[in-house]
């Protein structure tokens, strides 16, 4: 009875060895980028966008950690060892983009993110070579 035990007791640690070390190389930097964004040691910009005009609402940089819950946006920044929360309300109308700006050189790795605010509202097909 107590030798089972044992063996179902090396056979869990097994197991969960195995599948910690599954994660790909994607999962490991996105949990590590969190984790750095959490701990406000990452400059981001926060771009919050109406949809339905296309217009930017506001636009936020910084070292800040965010929160999203679907219906509010909650975003912690840090301001010179102070904190401050800021909450913005999301609904269909309104979404954002998060991006990392923490970068110490440019080199071919580096990318833009470019709106195009006509993009949000359908008005037609217009083919770009």
């Amino acid at each position: 009875m107590k030798s089972k035990k044992v063996l179902l007791v090396v056979l869990s640690i097994l197991i969960a060895c195995t599948v910690v070390g599954c994660g790909t190389q994607a999962e490991r930097i996105s949990y590590n980028l969190s984790k750095e964004a959490d701990n406000f040691n990452i400059v981001r910009r926060l771009t919050v966008i109406n949809c339905i005009t296309g217009d930017t609402l506001f636009v936020m940089e910084g070292k800040m950690s965010v929160e999203d819950d679907g219906c509010v946006l909650r975003i912690y920044v840090e301001d010179n060892g102070a904190y401050k929360k800021h909450m913005v309300g999301l609904s269909d109308n309104v979404t954002y983009t998060l991006e990392d700006l923490s970068t110490n050189a440019v080199d071919r790795y580096k990318y833009t993110i470019n709106f195009n605010p006509k993009m949000w509202i359908p008005f037609g097909v217009d083919h770009i070579d």
